[in-house]
Formats: structure tokens, C-alpha cells, sequence
């Protein structure tokens, strides 16, 4: 039975630069899409990080630029991963459906934090980008963004 192996990010990301001719690519210290720039981020050296690279380059493709509400958000990293599996086929790279799940899991779990009533702990919904309202105790809160640090949850 032959080996595979999952080819370097090196030749990925020159695929990539071929196949993205409008955006750039900038080494940094974590992965991210900036639609403003229409840049990709990239940390070689991360877990997983073939398979973020293709994310990533997946919001470019399918032209993410911002959202309103937390379900976009989440909407949106199900599509850059669904641009990301096709790109990979392109490319020759498997990207596994566990990998791609795993991380959409950390959005559910982020969206549920923020929706959480500090109060009563039931699922409050969201008024505005970082507004939320409890449908059963009537606690209205903010949150951070906190997609990269710890979440905080302020009553009104």
C-alpha cells in the first residue's frame, strides 16, 4: 500500500498565488481573510495548516467581505470550507471532513457563548452585531467580538 502525504504549503501556496491572481499572500502570525486588502494570512507552521491556507483562500473565492449577524458568520465559514474542498480537488490535496467540522465547531460554540442570558443561561437572540436580548427573563447584553480572545458578556 503506498503512502500519502500531503504536499507542502510552500507548493500549495505557489498553486494558490496561480489560481488567486487577486489576492496576495503575507506570511503572519495566525490564518485570516482580509477582504479590505484582499489578503490572506498565513502561518505555516500552525496545525493543519494546508488545510487553513485552502480556508482561508476559500472566503477570497467566494468573495467574503463582512456580516451583521452571528449565523452569516457561521454561513460563511461553511462556504469558505465547501470553496476550500473544491480547491483542494483542484489541487490534488484531501482535506478531511473531521478537520473542516472541528473548526466549524468552534463558531457553534463561540455563537452559543455570546447567545447565552448571563441571567437565566437560556438562548437569547441577537438584536444587533453585538446585541442580544433573552426572550424569558427580558436581560438585554453586549459582547466582544472575541472570535480571538476570551468572550465577554455585559448586561444593559
Amino acid at each position: 500500500m503506498a503512502a500519502t502525504t500531503t504536499p507542502s504549503i510552500n507548493s500549495i501556496l505557489s498553486a494558490l498565488k496561480k489560481r488567486l491572481t487577486h489576492v496576495t499572500f503575507v506570511e503572519g502570525a495566525d490564518f485570516s481573510w482580509n477582504p479590505h486588502k484582499s489578503e490572506v494570512t498565513y502561518n505555516e507552521h500552525e496545525t493543519h495548516a494546508v488545510e487553513r491556507l485552502l480556508h482561508e483562500s476559500g472566503h477570497a473565492l467566494c468573495e467574503h467581505a463582512s456580516y451583521s449577524r452571528d449565523i452569516t458568520l457561521l454561513e460563511m465559514e461553511r462556504d469558505a470550507w465547501e470553496a476550500a474542498k473544491l480547491l483542494s480537488e483542484e489541487l490534488g490535496v484531501t482535506i478531511s471532513d473531521t478537520i473542516a467540522q472541528d473548526y466549524l465547531d468552534e463558531y457553534r460554540l463561540w455563537m452559543h457563548a455570546r447567545s447565552t442570558c448571563p441571567t437565566c443561561s437560556q438562548i437569547g437572540i441577537q438584536d444587533t452585531t453585538n446585541s442580544y436580548a433573552c426572550p424569558l427573563c427580558r436581560t438585554t447584553w453586549t459582547v466582544n467580538d472575541a472570535r480571538t480572545c476570551q468572550l465577554r458578556r455585559y448586561k444593559k
